[in-house]
Parts: C-alpha cells; sequence; structure tokens
C-alpha cells in the first residue's frame, strides 16, 4: 500500500496501470455497525447497508468501480449466513464503512493508511487497515479524517443525498461512452452538454422514449437498459431509470429520483428512491421517501411530505424505539421490503412502514407499523403469520425468476421475531 501511495498522484500510464493491479489485489471489507443498521432499519433489515441504492449505483458498487479490489461484505449477524462469513482473526484486509459514500478524497485518505491505523468520523470508525482481530478490539491508532464525509447515516439520508449520487455517478458511468439516439418525438429542454463539455442526456441501448419531455436544465438525465419512458410523460433531471425499470404513460417525475431495476412508476413523485422491483405505477404521490424491493403501491394513494404546520419533522427511529427529530421540513414516507399498499390508501408526514406490511382501508394509518402488520386505520392491524408472508413471497418473487432459499427464509425468521418486540 506504500507503493501504492507513492504512485497515486502520478499520472503516467504504466503507474496508472500498477496502481490498479495492486487495488485488485487488496481484500476490501465493508462492514455495518449495530447502531448504523438499527439506525437504517426497516431498509437495512434484509441487506447490508452497502447494498443501498443511491443515485444511480448501490454503495459497494460505487466502491467496486472507484477502488477496484476483492469486495466482501461484513453485515450484523443474521445477514451473515446470505452476505458474507466472518473474517478470519488474522485476515489482513481494508475495512470500509458501508455507509460511506466514496469520492476520490477518502478514498485517497483510506489508501494511505499505514497498517494498524484507522480514519474516524467523530467517534466512530469509519476505515481500518490491518488484521480482523485488531479491528474488532479496535486495537488501533486513529485519526480524524481531512475529507468531507458523506454517509447514510439515518434513512432520509438517501434521498436527501440522492440528487448529488445521481450526479456523480451519471459522470463516472457515462464518460467516454456515446449515448444511443434520442428520437425526435420527444422535446428537450436545455443543454445536451454542460459548461464542461459533459452529456447530460445519456440513453443505454435498448431503451425506448417516445413523446415524452426531458429536462435537462437542474441535472442529468440516465435512462438505463431496456427501460422505458411513456408518451406524455414529462421527467426532470437528475434522474435514475435503471434497468428495464418503466415510467408509465403521462407521469410527472421531479428532479432527484431513483427508479431501480424493474420499477414501475407513474403519477406524481419527487426526490424519491425505489431500489428495484418495486412499482408505484399509477396516479397519487410520492416525495422525500424511499422504498425498499418488492413493494406495491396501490392506485390512488397519496403520502405526505409536509406538515400543515410546516413544522419540523419528527420520524420513528428503530435504535432509539422512539421518534426523533430530524429538522427536516419535507419527509415522506420510509418502507421496507415486501410492503404492500391498497388503493386510495392515505400516508402522514414520515410514515415508516416496516417490512411486509399490507396496508387497506380509509384513513391515515399511525406513523409507525411494525414489519409483519396487516390492516386499516379503522379496523386495526393484526399479525402476518410467517407462513403466509412466505408463501406470498414466492409468488411474487417468482414472476421475475428470483427464489427464496432457506438463508432468506431464516432472514425473515429473524426479521419476524424483531417485529414482535414493537407490536403491543
Amino acid at each position: 500500500m506504500l507503493l501504492l501511495h507513492s504512485f497515486k498522484n502520478c499520472a503516467h500510464p504504466s503507474a496508472q496501470a500498477l496502481i490498479k493491479t495492486i487495488h485488485m489485489q487488496t481484500k476490501i471489507i465493508l462492514f455495518d455497525t449495530t447502531e448504523n443498521h438499527e439506525n437504517l432499519l426497516p431498509l437495512s433489515f434484509t441487506r447490508p447497508i452497502s447494498d443501498f441504492r443511491i443515485g444511480i449505483f448501490t454503495i459497494r458498487e460505487k466502491w467496486e468501480k472507484m477502488l477496484p479490489g476483492i469486495y466482501r461484505y461484513l453485515p450484523v449477524e443474521y445477514l451473515r449466513e446470505k452476505f458474507g462469513n466472518e473474517p478470519a482473526s488474522e485476515e489482513n484486509a481494508l475495512f470500509i464503512s458501508g455507509s460511506l459514500l466514496p469520492d476520490p478524497d477518502i478514498i485517497d485518505e483510506i489508501i494511505s493508511l499505514p497498517a494498524g491505523e484507522a480514519i474516524t468520523d467523530g467517534d466512530e470508525t469509519i476505515a481500518f487497515k490491518g488484521r480482523y482481530s485488531d479491528f474488532t478490539c479496535k486495537n488501533f491508532l486513529k485519526k480524524q479524517s481531512s475529507a468531507e464525509i458523506r454517509r447514510i447515516r439515518y434513512t432520509f439520508d438517501a434521498f436527501l443525498l440522492n440528487p448529488e449520487e445521481i450526479r456523480n455517478d451519471f459522470f463516472l458511468l457515462t464518460k467516454g461512452r456515446k449515448s444511443a439516439p434520442l428520437s425526435d418525438s420527444n422535446k428537450v429542454i436545455g443543454d445536451f452538454t454542460d459548461q464542461d463539455g459533459r452529456q447530460m442526456l445519456f440513453i443505454e441501448k435498448g431503451a425506448y422514449v417516445e413523446g415524452a419531455t426531458i429536462n435537462l436544465s437542474a441535472g442529468p438525465v440516465y435512462i438505463g437498459k431496456n427501460s422505458e419512458i411513456m408518451e406524455g410523460s414529462s421527467v426532470r433531471g437528475p434522474l435514475a431509470l435503471c434497468d428495464n425499470a418503466k415510467i408509465r404513460m403521462n407521469s410527472k417525475i421531479y428532479g432527484g429520483c431513483t427508479f431501480g431495476p424493474y420499477c414501475k412508476v407513474g403519477g406524481e413523485i419527487d426526490n424519491s428512491i425505489l431500489f428495484g422491483f418495486s412499482n408505484k405505477a399509477h396516479d397519487g404521490y410520492l416525495g422525500n421517501a424511499v422504498i425498499g424491493e418488492w413493494c406495491n403501491i396501490g392506485a390512488g394513494v397519496n403520502a405526505s411530505n409536509l406538515k400543515n404546520d410546516y413544522s419540523k419533522i419528527r420520524i420513528w427511529n428503530y435504535h432509539s424505539h422512539t421518534f426523533m427529530r430530524t429538522d427536516l421540513q419535507f419527509c415522506g414516507p420510509i418502507i421496507g421490503d415486501h410492503t404492500k399498499i391498497g388503493v386510495n390508501c392515505m400516508l402522514n408526514t414520515a410514515t415508516v412502514l416496516g417490512v411486509c406490511v399490507n396496508l387497506y382501508g380509509a384513513g391515515f394509518p399511525r406513523a409507525f407499523v411494525p414489519s409483519f402488520s396487516e390492516g386499516s386505520p379503522s379496523g386495526g392491524f393484526s399479525s402476518v403469520p410467517i407462513k403466509k408472508f412466505l408463501q406470498i413471497a414466492e409468488r411474487v418473487l417468482s414472476r421475475r425468476e428470483v427464489f427464496l432459499n432457506d438463508s432468506d427464509r431464516r432472514i425473515y425468521e429473524k426479521i419476524y421475531e424483531v417485529a414482535s418486540s414493537f407490536k403491543g
């Protein structure tokens, strides 16, 4: 790594090739702490934090593109069977917080770390180089990072950072590449290139865009492979429409939105993230929201993101088991995987719905609904039996040729066990 540090600012092609070779041989472990994991529930119930999609890529994909190496996860214990086992005690690696977003400054600090030293953000370790036994015992020298730290500490950080992350990922992904052509049936507002000559619209091969209005004035628009923007839709950058995702007819999509693979969206959406395989395909409003995978939001669902008195918002926090202050004026719903919301439902500001919630009926539900709950605001809620959930999940996933395995089932059994502690 010292050799890598010596060459890091060298522009000579052979030096850059050597840097890449050294990087690719480096073991890099993206770790989660219990506190980080709990602060990011319900989204982290089913995935390591580095699998959160923010911008175009997941956090892990960003690191893999910017700092090549041999990557592994180190999530909380119950996720390790599926996502990665605990390292051997004497294993040497770079340990990087899965909540940390990469940029050149923090990468430069990390690759310059001597063995046995760590970088901290306040009191929290965000990177360490050395043996796993020293990492777990915190047997290392600490130094405060001098870089601007960008992390996902709480669920709402995802939509707050998303516009910037779309821009970062867009320019990283499209540099030196040529976009597929845009049909003349579309209307473009703004310039196709920015003041630095970088393209602002990129269409992957196989994408279909007809009769849409695309506004590039505030940021770039990425249209992924085999994705589709249907006629009559108006979209504004920064926007990430990932592979095989669809924006349905006459949709109104504001800036700061990411729609992950195979998502279907429609109606009015602003500054929101759908991780993947989730649908909000009909009329209704969603803003300042983060939605997990395999969710379905029915026709006419409207979610508040602003309180009537314009006061600052409080949101449920799993780590503290209470509602926390956010200092935000705008915050919509945070929704865990496999949650379904029936037609014409309403959600109050900053509503948190756990994993496998089935919501229906009139009125506003309480601002926190635990995982494995089903019911309505007027009729009350009951528990969803784990067997029933698994049968539904298998049916839903099989439509995309995805199948539950034994480790998946054990993860959901653990979430079911945790959910019981939040139910009266």
